[in-house]
């Protein structure tokens, strides 16, 4: 029995649209492409209202929870942000402060990020990286950054940019599958039990 991948990515973009969350749409289709996904796109700019002032989770709405526990029970996560002062926004780490610790340990995770330029490129190594590190993820080889540049209407143009996302994904897709090969195991075994 194989159930489909669940494929989630968590875009920190505080607008709509948003360059972060089309460039998780991107990646989630290249994945998509290759395996069997159910996709869920959790739009952090969207739950700003509910999160704001929340200390402790079971402060949290049932909405956010529930977005919440998509991300914990993932097999694999695309994580986009657009870079604000030099990191991810507030509001990206507000909500995987919430993520309990135990709950990514080995989860294979696409990093992206989104900036105005060149300039910030290495937010994916040098803040987004150590974070899900803390969590034991795996994250996965490459990274996507993209600039202002590389989109038109909130669409991907940039070939060079369109290429590095099908390289990152063609990368990844060993660990991906591994993630799949182990929740068929898992689905499975609670099937037999």
């Amino acid at each position: 029995m194989t159930r489909p991948l669940r494929l989630v990515a968590v875009s920190g973009g505080l607008q709509r649209p948003s360059k972060s969350a089309a460039l998780a749409d991107h990646l989630l289709d290249l994945i998509a492409d290759e395996l069997p996904c159910e996709q869920r796109l959790v739009e952090l700019g969207q739950l700003a209202p509910q999160l704001a002032g929340a200390v402790w989770r079971s402060h949290l709405p049932e909405t956010v929870e529930r977005e919440l526990a998509a991300v914990e029970q993932a097999d694999v996560l695309v994580v986009t942000t657009p870079v604000f002062r030099g990191s991810y926004t507030g509001l990206f780490k507000h909500f995987f402060d919430f993520i309990h610790q135990d709950a990514l340990v080995d989860k294979p995770i696409l990093l992206a990020a989104t900036g105005g330029s060149e300039r910030h490129a290495l937010v994916i190594d040098h803040q987004l990286r150590p974070l899900f590190s803390f969590f034991q993820a795996r994250t996965l080889p490459l990274g996507v950054y993209a600039t202002d540049k590389d989109f038109a209407d909130y669409r991907l143009q940039d070939a060079a940019l369109i290429e590095r996302a099908r390289l990152a994904v063609h990368r990844a897709m060993p660990l991906i599958e591994l993630a799949r090969q182990s929740a068929t195991a898992d689905a499975e075994e609670a099937v037999a039990a």
